[in-house]
């Protein structure tokens, strides 16, 4: 089914792990949350690295580099090297150096893991407007940010100098729960300068660029929490995706998805790396997968029959994306839902 009219999730009568060489994983909500590895992650992955996978671990998140994010990963269970992480401030580095010579300066506002990628483009990182930059990169820079480098990356856009932003997630997840992201800092230097960043982080083009170029995937499979990142990526970059529900996007969400944030295949959490996924069969009162059918009826959806709450999830995905076509479904999902405990 084209990506771009997908009006249900699909099966897969393999396991995910054999059908795809390269899982794209992102982490906040797939592989850790709060620092922590998320149920069944480690194992999962594991599993699917043992079975001639690739993992690749690809994040927004620009304040980590590598090297750090790797550690933390082989701290967790799940071993990795730096050549297996790909973050936003790679990506949005390569985007300067394909615009500005070699040696230029770049304004930093944000965290060692844009410094690093910069020097590894050949780019020299500076940390004020005074320094004369050629350019303004900004990328989350932990809670702790002073307010002041807001200040030095408006002196210097405000005189002409090109704006470039790692991501905009306006949200990020912490140990204490959802805190603003790097895209709520970017609206302060928007409202104060009247710019627009170059954008390379998840969803846009030059993430997926990145990720295909330093890990060669040919059958790429996004794994990934978030439907305007994760999901939205995979879309525009032309791959299908797995939506696990360990993070930020819950089932309501889901069902309410317009066509780029659909995803491939809906799981529970990474094991669905393992295993096939059940087809959503048309049926004549609707759609069916495993002991459910979901339909419509009047402007509510509707869920009859039995089975694993996932099955029904998957089910109400066709009815509701169906009955949406291009649009974003507004039928009543509250009983359907409440059905399934989700």
């Amino acid at each position: 089914m084209s990506q771009r009219s997908r009006t249900s999730p699909s099966g897969s009568a393999t396991a995910l792990n054999d059908a795809y060489d390269t899982a794209l994983l992102d982490l906040d909500g797939v592989v850790y949350a709060g620092g922590e590895a998320i149920a069944h992650a480690v194992e999962s992955l594991g599993t699917a690295r043992d079975g001639g996978m690739r993992l690749a671990y690809v994040t927004n998140n620009a304040l980590r580099t590598p090297d750090t994010v790797a550690a933390h990963l082989t701290e967790l269970g799940a071993p990795a090297v730096p050549e297996d992480v790909i973050t936003s401030a790679q990506a949005v580095s390569r985007l300067i150096a394909e615009q500005l010579p070699q040696g230029s300066k770049v304004l930093v506002i944000g965290g060692e893991g844009l410094r690093v990628a910069l020097r590894e483009r050949g780019l020299e990182p500076v940390e004020s407007a005074a320094d004369d930059p050629a350019a303004v990169v900004q990328g989350y820079g932990g809670p702790d940010l002073a307010w002041g480098r807001f200040a030095e990356a408006c002196y210097a856009i405000n005189r002409g100098v090109p704006w470039f932003a790692s991501n905009t997630d306006l949200t990020i997840p912490s140990a204490r729960g959802i805190m603003p992201g790097n895209g709520a800092a970017v609206e302060v230097v928007r409202i104060g300068t009247g710019a627009e960043p170059q954008v390379a982080g998840k969803p846009l083009p030059p993430m997926h660029r990145e990720t295909i170029l330093r890990t060669g995937a040919e059958r790429a499979l996004v794994v990934g929490d978030r439907l305007d990142t994760d999901i939205e990526g995979a879309f525009n970059g032309g791959v299908d995706s797995l939506l696990v529900l360990t993070g930020v996007t819950d089932a309501a969400q889901l069902l309410a998805a317009e066509p780029r944030h659909r995803p491939t295949y809906v799981d529970a959490d990474l094991r669905g790396l393992l295993t096939g996924q059940p087809d959503v069969a048309t049926v004549e009162d609707g759609f069916g997968c495993g002991g459910w059918t979901a339909s419509v009826s009047g402007n509510e959806l509707v869920l009859d029959g039995d089975g694993a709450a996932l099955d029904g999830l998957r089910a109400l995905c066709a009815a509701a994306w169906t009955d949406a076509g291009d649009g974003i479904c507004a039928l009543d999902a509250g009983k359907a839902l409440a059905r399934l405990g989700l």
